[in-house]
This record gives C-alpha cells, sequence and structure tokens, in this order.
C-alpha cells in the first residue's frame, strides 16, 4: 500500500505538466485528484503526530486549518474573479460534506472494525450549538431579502458585514472556552481502547507542523489548477455551478480532512476524528465565510449571505441529523451509513436543480 501511494505522488508533477500542456480538463481534473490522495495521507500523519504532543482538541483544530487553508484561498480567489454565487455555494457545500460525508465515512470506517466508539460529548455539544447558530445566521439573511426594500442588495451586504463580525467573535469566544478556561471538560474519553500501534519515530512539534505547512501550500496549488478544470469539465458534462460549487468543489476542499478523520477513527482515536470534522465545519461556518465577506467588502467587491433555499434546507437538515448521532457520545457503523445515505440524497437533488 504505501508503494501504491508513493507512485500516487508521481501525479503531483504530472498535474502541473497536464496543466502547462493545456491537456483536456477532464484530464487534469483526473490527475490532481489522485494527486491529492498521497498528499492527504500525509497530512494525516502530521496530524497524529502534532495530536501525540497537543491533545486531540488543539491536534484537531491544527489540522482543521491547514485543511480550511484550501478552502480560503479558493474562495478569495474566486471572490476576486466575482465569482460570488461560486463562493457562497462552496461555502454551504463544504459544510455540508464535513457534516455529512465526512464524518459519516469516519463513523462507517471505524464502526467496521470497532462495534462501538467513544467520545467526549461535551466538546461535540459546544460544536453543534455554534453550528446551528451559525446554520440560523445563514437562514436569517435569505429571508429578510424577500421582504426587502428596492436597496435590499445594498442591506443585504451591510447585514452580511455585521453577521460575520459577531460570527467571528462567537468563534474566537468558542476557541477561549475550549483551550484556556475549559478545557478540563474536552479532555478525550479515559476508557477508549485506542489503536496501539504508533510509528516507527514520532515527529517532533515543529517537524509536524512544517510537515502540515508544506503539504497544505501544494495542495492549495493543484486545488488551483483542479478547480479551473472542474469548472470545464463540468460544464462539457452539464453539471450546474450550484452543483460543481456545492458538491464537486466541497469534496475536492474536504480531500485532507476525510483523509485524516476516516484514518484516526479507524485508529479508534474518535476524539481527534469528531474533533477535526466539527471543528472544521465551525471554522468554515463562523470564520472562512465572514473573512470572505470582509475581504469582499475591503476590495470593493461586497459578498450578502443570502443563500438559495436549497443550501439553507441541506445545512440545516445536516446540522440536525449530526446533533442527534452525537449528543449520546457514541457512534456506530449504521449512523455513518445514514449519514452517507443523506450526503447522497442531498448530491442527487443539487444534481438536477
Amino acid at each position: 500500500m504505501q508503494k501504491l501511494f508513493n507512485c500516487l505522488l508521481l501525479a503531483v508533477p504530472l498535474t502541473f505538466v497536464a496543466s502547462y500542456m493545456e491537456m483536456s480538463p477532464i484530464v487534469v481534473m483526473l490527475v490532481a485528484c489522485l494527486a491529492i490522495v498521497p498528499l492527504a495521507k500525509i497530512m494525516g500523519e502530521a496530524s497524529e503526530h502534532v495530536a501525540h504532543h497537543t491533545g486531540p482538541t488543539i491536534g484537531g483544530l491544527v489540522s482543521a486549518t491547514f485543511g480550511n487553508a484550501c478552502e480560503l484561498i479558493i474562495a478569495l480567489m474566486a471572490l476576486n474573479a466575482g465569482l460570488i454565487e461560486v463562493v457562497k455555494a462552496s461555502i454551504t457545500g463544504s459544510i455540508i460534506a464535513n457534516l455529512l460525508l465526512v464524518f459519516g465515512a469516519s463513523l462507517l470506517a471505524g464502526g467496521t472494525k470497532y462495534k462501538e466508539q467513544k467520545f467526549n460529548e461535551s466538546g461535540t455539544g459546544t460544536s453543534v450549538t455554534l453550528l446551528t447558530i451559525a446554520a440560523f445566521a445563514l437562514l436569517l439573511p435569505a429571508a429578510l431579502h424577500h421582504v426587502g426594500t428596492p436597496d435590499s442588495q445594498m442591506l443585504d451586504s451591510k447585514m452580511a458585514l455585521a453577521i460575520s463580525i459577531v460570527l467571528m467573535l462567537l468563534y474566537f469566544a468558542g476557541l477561549f472556552f475550549s483551550l484556556k478556561t475549559h478545557k478540563h471538560l474536552l479532555a478525550p474519553v479515559a476508557d477508549i481502547p485506542e489503536d496501539t500501534h504508533q510509528p516507527a519515530a514520532s515527529w517532533s512539534l515543529k517537524k509536524s507542523i512544517m510537515v502540515l505547512l508544506g503539504v497544505t501550500l501544494t495542495i492549495v496549488f493543484l486545488a488551483e489548477k483542479l478547480v479551473s478544470s472542474v469548472e470545464h469539465a463540468a460544464h462539457t458534462m452539464g453539471m450546474t455551478p450550484v452543483f460543481v460549487g456545492v458538491i464537486l468543489l466541497a469534496i475536492v476542499g474536504n480531500a485532507a480532512e476525510n483523509s485524516t478523520a476516516v484514518l484516526m477513527a479507524r485508529k479508534n482515536k474518535m476524539d481527534l476524528s469528531v474533533s477535526l470534522v466539527l471543528g472544521s465545519s465551525t471554522q468554515i461556518a463562523m470564520f472562512v465565510a465572514p473573512v470572505v465577506v470582509i475581504v469582499g467588502y475591503i476590495l470593493g467587491k461586497p459578498m450578502d449571505l443570502v443563500f438559495s433555499q436549497a443550501e439553507i434546507i441541506a445545512v440545516f437538515a445536516s446540522v440536525m441529523v449530526v446533533t442527534r448521532i452525537v449528543q449520546d457520545g457514541k457512534s456506530n457503523w449504521l449512523e455513518g451509513a445514514m449519514l452517507l445515505g443523506l450526503y447522497a440524497i442531498v448530491g442527487v437533488a443539487f444534481y438536477f436543480i
């Protein structure tokens, strides 16, 4: 298996070669997808070493931050190009993909190896509460938009800026809560029989962070090639821009989190896996989206938070179902299968919109 991943690393330079030679967008898309797979595995290993030094809460936060750097940079590039609808679709798509696809795959992967897995429900409760607030923040601007005045577009932008500031303040308050004042509540469940297999040599914290940084930058460059090729390939195959943003770009952007969360679940390190998934979703909703809104306002390209009804329903359904699953601090393979089934339903719905 390791030889296979080493061979897949050759896809990294091949992606840039295929893009430079202006090959078919479908070819570039496929090669870029293959290139991200081994890089995501390396990111997962580095995240595990970070968690070994810092604990699952900080480890999950660090991994989620590096993973979401890709989404943030892609969103800012698309915003600068004026592709505001694609930016908004990628934001909601990332939240949905994290909660349903990544979390579902993690629960399924871990549940097929262990009959029941446990994690700290206190930390997950805080995260899903913040996600519920973020989901309401997505609903309110869309609801008020339909009763607006002729100047509603300007009001939508100002409302988005104000809501973004509040969301960012709440996000940092949540970090302060989990990392400083109440970190004792978020300690891993003590009686979990974790997989005791460890790498032959543990990386230092500095090396782990440097590897994460290098892999993230490489994935960002690959993602830029992938985004442009996906758009052309999707147009060739008759896919809508909403489907591209909500499903395709979200899957690509969450490749690193997907690999890491599944890897941790298979090792029965559910506190790290759950922390990564929920932390990434919270970070996208309460940090990445607000940053994009604020940067757009500064650049004179204001972006509102008026999402489509389908996106809002999908986000609310995702948050609601995940809340029900994590409230008991236990998981099994069927819950993972249910999340994946819901994601398939959402994907089909967006494909036919």
